[in-house]
This record gives C-alpha cells, sequence and structure tokens, in this order.
C-alpha cells in the first residue's frame, strides 16, 4: 500500500507532520480527517509505488468480506446513493485490505465512465462470472439495487451452507487426525520399549504380539520412508487433480465416497447449482447463458458435464430436464420439477424451492454425522486400546506370573 507525507492541523491549531498508509490519496484524505486534522499538504512517498499490485497479486480475498461488501453496497444502492459514493465510502469501511485495493479501483474505473459490471470484471480472481452476470443483468434491467439485495441473499445463504458443512467436519478430522498422530508416536517410540522386554524373554508370544512387534519395527526403521510416501501421495494426487482427466475422476470419486458421496456432497452440489441458476434467471440471464455460467462455479466436473449437455439440448430447443432424466447423479425429483417449472413458466421459482429443500438436506445430514461420527471414534479408540491390551499387557502378565 502507497506511503504518504502530509501536514495537517489538528484542533489545538498546531502544525503535524507525519505518514499515513493507504490506498490512494482519497483514502488518505479521508483517514486523516476522520482524526480531526486539516490537511494542508499530501504527497505520495516515492519508493512505494505498485505495492499495493503485490498485495493483490499474492493474498486472497475472504468469502466473508466479500459478502458484506455485497451486501453493505446492497444497502447503500437501494438508499439511492450513487455508485461511486457508495463505493468510496466503503473503500474506507472495508479490512480487508485486498479487497480495499480492489474496490478503489473499481471506483475509480466507475468514476471514469465504465459500468459497475464491466469494472468488476476487471477482477475475475475476486468477482467471478456468476457475480458480474447478475450485476450486469441489474444495469440492463433498471433494477440494480434489487439485483444486489437478491445477490446479497444469495451469497450469505451460500456462505452460512458452507461454513456449517465445514465446521461441523472440524471435530471429526481433529479427533482422526489426533489417532493417527498418537498412533504414530505409540508405534515408533513406545511400543518397541514395551515389546522388547517381550523379545528377549524366550517366551512363545501370540501372533497379535508378533504382529505388533512386526509393524512397529517397521515404522521404528522406515518411518521416514512412510512420511516421504505420504507426502509424495499427496503431491501427486494434488498434480492429478489438475490435469482435466484428474479432476474428472476424482470429482465422480467424491460423489461415490461412502455415506459422505451421497448424503452431503450431491446435494452441496445440487444447492449450488439449483440456487445459482435460480439467482441469474431471476436477475434477467438468459438461460443458456446462466447454464453456461452455472457450470463454471458448480465446482464439479461430473455436474459440469450435464449442464454443458444440457445447454447444446436448450440451444436445439429441446426441455431443460433432457439430460438430467439420464442422468444417475441428479434425483428424480429434480428432474421432474424442473420439467414442471418450464411448463409453467415458473423455472425460477421452482430452482429456489429445490435449493430450499436440498439445504436443509444438507444441514439435517451433517448433524446426524457428527452425531454418529462421535461413538464411531470412541468405538475406534475402544479397539485400539483392546488391541494393545490383548498384544502387550496380557504376555508381560503372563510372563510376570509364569
Amino acid at each position: 500500500m502507497p506511503f504518504f507525507d502530509y501536514l495537517a492541523v489538528n484542533e489545538e491549531c498546531e502544525e503535524v507532520v507525519g505518514v499515513v498508509d493507504a490506498v490512494n490519496d482519497e483514502v488518505a484524505l479521508g483517514t486523516l480527517t476522520d482524526q480531526g486534522l486539516l490537511v494542508l499538504s499530501l504527497k505520495t512517498r516515492e519508493g512505494k509505488r505498485g505495492f499495493a499490485k503485490e498485495i493483490t497479486l499474492f493474498a486472497r480475498v475472504k468469502v466473508k468480506d466479500l459478502v458484506v461488501f455485497s451486501r453493505q453496497l446492497a444497502v447503500m444502492v437501494s438508499a439511492t446513493l450513487p455508485v461511486v459514493a457508495a463505493l468510496r465510502i466503503l473503500v474506507n469501511q472495508i479490512e480487508s485490505v485486498p479487497l480495499k485495493i480492489v474496490v478503489s479501483e473499481v471506483a475509480d474505473a466507475v468514476d471514469g465512465g465504465a459500468r459497475l459490471s464491466e469494472a468488476l470484471a476487471r477482477h475475475p480472481k475476486v468477482f467471478s462470472n456468476f457475480y458480474t452476470s447478475m450485476i450486469r443483468s441489474g444495469e440492463t434491467a433498471g433494477k440494480l439495487d434489487e439485483v444486489l439485495n437478491y445477490l446479497a441473499d444469495q451469497q450469505e445463504k451460500d456462505y452460512d451452507l458452507v461454513s456449517k458443512t465445514r465446521g461441523a467436519m472440524i471435530y471429526p478430522a481433529f479427533i482422526l487426525f489426533g489417532l493417527v498422530a498418537v498412533g504414530f508416536v505409540m508405534m515408533v517410540f513406545v511400543i518397541p520399549k514395551l515389546t522388547e522386554v517381550l523379545a528377549e524373554s524366550g517366551a512363545a508370544l501370540p501372533f497379535t504380539t508378533q504382529l505388533l512387534i512386526s509393524i512397529s519395527g517397521f515404522f521404528k526403521s522406515f518411518w521416514w520412508l512412510l512420511l516421504l510416501s505420504a507426502a509424495g501421495l499427496f503431491l501427486g494426487l494434488r498434480y492429478y487433480r489438475k490435469t482435466a482427466a484428474g479432476k474428472k475422476h476424482t470429482d465422480f470419486l467424491i460423489l461415490k465416497l461412502p455415506v459422505f458421496g451421497p448424503l452431503i456432497f450431491q446435494k452441496m452440489y445440487l444447492v449450488r447449482f439449483t440456487r445459482s441458476l435460480s439467482t441469474l434467471i431471476t436477475g434477467g440471464v438468459s438461460l443458456t447463458e446462466a447454464l453456461a455460467i452455472t457450470a463454471d462455479i458448480v465446482g464439479n466436473e461430473v455436474y459440469r458435464e450435464v449442464i454443458r449437455q444440457t445447454i447444446r439440448e436448450v440451444e436445439d430447443g429441446n426441455p431443460i430436464a433432457t439430460v438430467f432424466k439420464e442422468s444417475t447423479v441428479v434425483p428424480n425429483m429434480v428432474t421432474q420439477m424442473l420439467a414442471v417449472g418450464e411448463q409453467t413458466g415458473r423455472l425460477d421459482t421452482v430452482l429456489n424451492k429445490l435449493s430450499d429443500f436440498y439445504s436443509r438436506e444438507v444441514d439435517n445430514a451433517v448433524g446426524n454425522l457428527v452425531t454418529l461420527i462421535e461413538p464411531f471414534i470412541l468405538m475406534l479408540m475402544g479397539i485400539g486400546v483392546g488391541i494393545m491390551v490383548a498384544a502387550i499387557l496380557l504376555p508381560m502378565y503372563n510372563l510376570a506370573t509364569g
């Protein structure tokens, strides 16, 4: 962020000299004014230009910050505040530095005569095609305030859904990670010392004890190989997922995961599809264009391919449900309701109802899974403790009493 040297007068009429960092001179002036200073001179310090660009390259805008920005902009535009003025106010209020920089550049572009959708489209890493298309439709229809409010509502729903799902998975993931870490430490450091006494006794050991000694010996001798293999597997999967075939295969496996696939992930993608498509259609975007945008933001290659095939069918004059009927990843209820919505001319309403239904389904599934996972983890811990007792403590007890 650039630095500005300033000369100002405070409330006691005393001259004040200092430095302030801000996105641009207007933000710097606003910051100093809020501090009760009357600015007499404000100059950009040399050698700091371009620093803001470096920030936007390496820092990411959080979804939560974007949701708050959308809501605040919607409120200001609904209050008949000019877009440029609203953006200038938001620049001073936004806490995220990367978003502050982007919004400042958007405000400058709009002030220079560009449409808001055009200015937002210049920052595709922050504002998606879905976002800019909705803004463009609102500008075209002269309903920018309504579209902004609707867009903010949908963003908040999406953010809440993802946050609830991630939050529900943190506890089980933390427990499983702890079990793996404790098991690794036991195998490498603790069990070898306990089994050393049994191995030196020369007594006949049960199969479970011999197996545990072998596994522990392998961990102790080749722990570095296990870590390298795990890191290599992680990096290999990450690279494979970046390829077109790898992305498609892994997305297909995600949908087929036991329990999690059909109960959570499939429904999450359906929520994303129905909500995005409903929002775009409500905003006045044509059906084929809305489908194309939804295909890019649905986040799963399997559903993306289904939507792309649907676009071709719609362009040929066929119903929207034509491809969905033959797809194994789209429930029959969705297909039938889409057909009814298209026939009655209320496709946006039907999509909105489907989105609400599957959102509740995801919430219920997440809550139930978390409730079921806790006893499952306790059962795993009990099995682990039982194996330890059978493999180590019982032989040691027999050795002591024999």
